[in-house]
């Protein structure tokens, strides 16, 4: 093998690594994830069933439980329990310093945080006097967490907020262009790290009622609000996935496309990060699709369901609308199938784990 070809190994077996590091701190908590989606679906304002005292569990559960929990899980992969206990104080931190969800901010101070205190033990437990071992334990996880915590609200959170602000201005950029179908190229990743909210009602939702005052419908109101690319990538999953996508992609398949909770499949695409490029290629044929029938909605679908874009699409661009996303979901799905090899290598890897299971019972006949 040439130095070049082992780089490029090394690079990606890196990739790799490095995505399943993200998909073992969100891939747990997707139990979570779903009882916010359905909560959300049902309870809020515009959800199946209204009720504002059950809808006060939302934005508490997507601010603090979600963001919390990645932290503590990420800590926990680092060094245990101790580790997640401190990467959830740190967490804290990058939540209270910004507006917007900070599962972005939580994946880097949790394994941080966690990190850090294992250094630290590595130098104060070889010198702790005998019978001191809980107290000193006690107090560095208390003082880094506490460090960690202040270090979040003033150094990760505003980094975190000033990408997203990135983010928005690059989509402000394109839009002017004109080259509209190339905003999915920052959209889509910009989604997965759960920044959908700020770009859609922080740069899209403006841009779309200046829109609809003008001309009485706008597509920005659809660049990221349609199911399509979600829909086609959770297909995929379901169909030829990892054993663990397939067990939870259909639940996940109802809440995204009839509840409109598209956070739901971003833990997909972070536990196989190749799977950005299936959801760039479902937003740029979605748009494509929509501005071939020049169609638009007459405001932001809220939640971004199926249902939602039909009440608010205006009369004669119902076909259209679900022409981009029939489009956007059969791109996403065609790329996301060819990115999992249609299910081979989940395959080959269950029957090694079953032939190796079998040689293990017959060595112990």
């Amino acid at each position: 093998m040439s130095t070049q070809q082992s780089r490029l190994v090394n690079v990606r077996s890196g990739v790799q690594r490095f995505g399943g590091f993200l998909a073992s701190m969100v891939m747990p908590n997707i139990g979570a994830f779903i009882a916010w989606g359905l909560i959300t679906a049902l309870f809020i304002p515009d959800g199946w069933w209204p009720n504002e005292h059950m809808a006060q569990l939302v934005d508490p559960m997507i601010s603090f439980l979600l963001p919390l929990l990645i932290g503590y899980t990420g800590g926990h992969l680092i060094y245990d329990k101790r580790g997640g206990v401190v990467g959830a104080i740190a967490t804290i931190g990058v939540i209270v310093s910004a507006d917007i969800p900070m599962f972005l901010g939580a994946m880097l101070a949790g394994p941080l945080a966690a990190y850090l205190i294992k250094q630290i033990d590595k130098v104060l437990q070889p010198r702790t006097p005998s019978g001191f071992e809980m107290l000193v334990n006690n107090f560095s996880a208390g003082i880094l967490g506490g460090l960690m915590a202040i270090t979040g609200l003033y150094a990760i959170g505003p980094v975190v907020t000033t990408i997203a602000s990135w983010l928005g201005r690059g989509v402000q950029f394109l839009i002017d262009l004109s080259l509209l179908p190339l905003v999915s190229i920052i959209i889509e990743p910009a989604k997965v790290l759960f920044l959908n909210n700020a770009i859609n009602h922080g740069v899209l939702g403006p841009l779309g009622v200046v829109r609809v005052a003008d001309q009485g419908k706008a597509i920005e109101f659809l660049i990221e609000t349609s199911p399509g690319p979600g829909l086609g990538i959770l297909v995929a999953c379901m169909l030829f996935g990892p054993k663990l996508s397939r067990a939870t992609a259909p639940g996940a398949i109802i809440i995204h496309f009839f509840g409109g909770i598209h956070e739901i499949y971003f833990p997909y695409i972070l536990a196989q990060p190749k799977l950005i490029l299936a959801a760039i290629a479902g937003g740029m044929s979605g748009i494509t699709t929509f501005l071939l029938f020049d169609v638009g909605l007459l405001a932001t679908p809220a939640p971004g369901s199926i249902f939602a874009l039909m009440a608010v699409t205006p009369r004669g661009d119902h076909i259209g609308v679900l022409a981009g996303v029939l489009v956007g979901t059969l791109a996403s799905f065609a790329v996301a199938s060819l990115l999992l090899g249609f299910g081979r290598a989940e395959r080959k890897a269950e029957r090694e784990a079953a032939e190796a299971e079998k040689a293990k019972a017959d060595q112990g006949e």
